[in-house]
């Protein structure tokens, strides 16, 4: 067909459809049928805020009600309930998908793509979110109340729920579903849209993490599936997989649950050690040290995260076999995390190191993850977890991973990335002052709680013993304090989108003419002819 043949043949197609043709959609419709990635990623950022506040002030009634001893504010159902849907926004509701909206943003830049690989399959992942968020909070609105089984959903406790029950697993459903089609995306998008030259070896690290934390999602998100909706069936169609009555084993929900659980803690971890790895070069003016060996200490953790599982249920009478593999494995993952440590630390030294607001939260995160992981190498031997087990000590413990660790990579990412996003610098002094304010009230509220443990108290209760009164209430204070603190991030952020100074392509040191990557070389352009590479 010659070239006017076709103009004719094309607008023979088109004819007829010219009067409804009116380009992109703009205003709601953009962002409802948007493609884009960095639409995307805005999308999956601005969710997962909303998402802090609502879980935050979740968070905030448990700590009311526990500032002293007695019930004071909430029925004690409620504040199991509290405690419940808490733990599932913040995981599933605003921490991944954080970092779902990092990766949607920076993944295809990284590599040189021109987008994701699954474009509608990428728009679906995301507006699948908000349905299932508002399915799991009207749960609280149903007779009978919200799940009060704590996150884990362990039965027989979760199958007293009532009416909420069912929505209460579809909607886990549609969160998983969400996470697998995200990661499928990257998966695919990494593995097949690398620019020319651009190998994997030289991808920058926040690439690598996620790789790699796509294919824990896929392997453990099917499984916590499988769990549930075998619930689903005991409670409903009359089977027995974790009914004792009829046969079955409440243990073995357990250990289905946390061969998804583990794995899912370090699905949370990998990317804000992605980030954390792409903000320390920048700031110390230095190529990250021991990138090969970061890049196997990230695939280390995610395979050994498999093996660890029942370090969560050194209490339920295990073989003693069985307490040694899991006490030595969980001890050997903590061998991939410190060279993660070590190099870190190792690119600032001797660095000509300056401390802006995400270098600020980097920083941070090293110390308190720090803490977060030593008291997790504490809980990994079997005779002392006998006694932290569901003690306070385990709460601040993870707390330290996913408060100081993950949500201050996810606040450091969003610093650091801003001025490339908006193309306008943030308040370089709030975001101080933001800093300075979360740290110093992140250690008020979680440190006493080692105290609370190791002295005794228990998790998951809305009243407690006078003893413990004095920490509990200097908790509370912190987590107002931590609380109210992240309103000023709202207000840095708006402030930055709305405006102010213009970001340069050098945007941190324009003396030293930094650019925003620098882990790696720059991959040719993606859809220039790369030269011959020997």
């Amino acid at each position: 067909m010659s070239a006017t043949q076709h103009a004719e043949h094309k607008h023979d197609h088109s004819h007829g459809h010219d009067d409804h043709d009116h380009g992109p959609p703009r205003g709601f419709m953009r962002w409802v049928t948007t493609t884009n990635h960095k639409d995307i990623g805005t999308l999956y950022l601005v969710f997962a805020l909303v998402m802090l506040f609502v879980g935050g002030a979740m968070a905030l009634v448990i700590r009311a009600e526990l500032f002293e001893p007695g019930l004071q504010f909430v029925h004690p159902d409620f504040f199991n309930q509290m405690t419940t849907i808490h733990a599932l926004i913040m995981l599933f509701g605003m921490i991944m998908p954080a970092f779902a909206g990092f990766a949607n943003w920076m993944i295809p830049m990284m590599i040189g793509a021109p987008d994701m690989a699954l474009p509608r399959l990428n728009n679906w992942s995301f507006w699948l979110l908000p349905f299932a968020a508002v399915m799991l909070l009207s749960t609280l609105l149903m007779p009978g109340g919200g799940p009060a089984s704590g996150w884990t959903m362990y039965p027989p406790l979760v199958l007293q729920t009532g009416d909420a029950f069912p929505f209460l697993i579809f909607s886990v459903h549609l969160l998983g579903i969400s996470s697998i089609m995200a990661s499928i995306n990257i998966i695919v998008t990494i593995m097949n849209m690398r620019a020319p030259g651009m190998t994997l070896m030289k991808m920058p690290l926040f690439a690598w993490t996620w790789l790699i934390t796509a294919y824990l999602l896929i392997g453990a998100m099917p499984v916590l599936a499988g769990g549930v909706t075998m619930l689903l069936t005991d409670q409903f169609f009359g089977t027995s997989f974790f009914q004792a009555a009829g046969g079955g084993d409440p243990v073995l929900f357990q250990h289905i649950f946390w061969f998804f659980g583990h794995p899912e803690v370090y699905i949370i971890i990998l990317p804000a050690f992605g980030i954390v790895s792409q903000i320390i070069p920048t700031f110390s003016r230095k190529p990250l040290f021991g990138y090969d060996s970061m890049v196997y200490a990230t695939a280390a953790i995610g395979f050994l995260s498999y093996i660890v599982w029942a370090h969560h249920m050194f209490t339920v009478g295990m073989p003693l076999a069985g307490e040694m593999f899991f006490m030595l494995s969980t001890m050997l993952i903590a061998i991939p995390t410190g060279v993660k440590i070590f190099n870190w630390t190792a690119t600032m030294w001797k660095g000509s190191i300056s401390f802006e607001t995400p270098m600020l939260f980097a920083v941070g995160f090293l110390f308190m993850f720090s803490i977060g992981g030593f008291s997790g190498l504490m809980m990994a031997l079997v005779p002392v977890d006998f006694q932290y087990h569901d003690t306070y000590f385990i709460v601040a413990h993870f707390h330290y991973v996913l408060v100081p660790g993950a949500l201050f990579a996810a606040i450091g990412g969003a610093y650091y990335w801003l001025p490339k996003w908006t193309g306008h610098m943030y308040d370089e002094t709030l975001g101080r002052v933001h800093f300075w304010l979360s740290t110093i009230f992140v250690n008020l509220l979680f440190f006493p709680q080692h105290f609370l443990g190791l002295a005794g108290m228990p998790r998951r209760i809305p009243d407690y013993a006078t003893q413990f009164a004095d920490w509990n209430m200097w908790s509370s204070i912190g987590a107002f304090g931590f609380g109210f603190s992240q309103l000023l991030f709202v207000w840095v952020v708006i402030k930055c989108v709305r405006g102010g100074a213009r970001a340069t392509s050098q945007v941190w040191d324009e003396a030293k003419g930094l650019e925003w990557t620098v882990p790696s070389p720059a991959p040719y352009h993606t859809f220039q002819q790369a030269p011959d590479v020997k």
